[in-house]
């Protein structure tokens, strides 16, 4: 959409390619668009890498992804914790910088918390096959899982998950006291996606394994829209407790001991944590300053 002329651009490659001439900068979310000659004339083509280590790998294991890569002459990656001496990521041989996932804060409103809802969450079980570097192997969230299979016995809410992929063991889950919702139906509009959101007490999840292994700093859009609707977020920490606060609002917790303690922790103060939240998407993720901080970087 060109904010200027306030129009759709893209109804014909002519459209895009007049728009291109005339562009400073182009970016590649996850870098999977293909960069077309015409991409390839804007001086400034930015990649955003959304799903750390996975993409590192890729490169160093696929030349045509890596060849896609290298028609970029920015890099952004979510792996904020990326180059840190215990950091796993592979190096790619690309300049990779730090970014967060921005959020437009005037469309996520403050939502009042429900103290007796559900925690929830959205994800897949399986997003696609794991991958190995130097004899280690980095995994979906269905290898993060297992040891808090029967946490919803050890709290006094309910945990509900809106889970995807055929390999998800739901009549396992739901054995164990999860609730299952389908993920197709809460996603299937940008307004539902976001009324799950905020009808839920707040948000429980874990992380990918290969995201927790490699120490990644990889920190979810899903996560940073509860926080930005006023909703406790209680997530398997990836390295980001390093770069954002955490303890009212965000909790990051490593074992199941922690999670059940962190449930604890936001009903001895609801409101409070519901408050916190808030203040922390506003800090961390709100899209003036993340955007702007990345547009000033490209320049550099």
């Amino acid at each position: 959409y060109n904010a200027h002329t306030k129009s759709w651009i893209g109804q014909t490659a002519e459209s895009v390619k007049k728009y291109c001439s005339t562009a400073e900068v182009f970016i590649n979310l996850s870098g999977i668009n293909p960069v077309r000659e015409y991409f390839q004339e804007i001086p400034i083509r930015v990649f955003i890498d959304t799903d750390p280590v996975f993409t590192q790998i890729r490169h160093l294991s696929d030349s045509a992804v890596k060849s896609l890569a290298n028609k970029h002459n920015r890099f952004f990656t979510f792996g904020e914790n990326f180059g840190a001496l215990d950091c796993e990521i592979p190096d790619d041989n690309l300049p990779w910088k730090s970014t967060r996932q921005p959020v437009v804060m005037d469309v996520w409103k403050v939502n009042e918390g429900n103290m007796n809802g559900t925690w929830t969450t959205v994800m897949q079980w399986d997003s696609y096959k794991e991958l190995e570097y130097n004899g280690k192997h980095f995994r979906m969230k269905s290898a993060s899982f297992e040891p808090f299979l029967k946490l919803p016995a050890s709290v006094s809410d309910q945990l509900e998950l809106a889970i995807g992929s055929e390999s998800a063991p739901k009549k396992k889950l739901m054995q164990n006291g999860w609730l299952i919702t389908n993920p197709l139906i809460v996603t299937k509009t940008a307004e539902s996606y976001q009324e799950y959101i905020q009808q839920s007490k707040g948000e429980w999840s874990i992380a990918k394994q290969g995201y927790v292994s490699s120490k990644s700093g990889w920190f979810s859009e899903r996560s940073s829209c509860y926080l930005a609707s006023g909703l406790p977020v209680i997530v398997q920490d990836t390295g980001f407790s390093r770069f954002i606060k955490t303890g009212e609002g965000l909790i990051a917790f490593t074992t199941v001991e922690e999670a059940i303690a962190a449930f604890n922790n936001v009903n001895n103060d609801y409101k409070r944590h519901c408050q916190a939240a808030r203040a922390i998407a506003e800090e961390y993720f709100n899209s003036e300053n993340v955007l702007d901080h990345l547009l000033r970087s490209v320049f550099v």
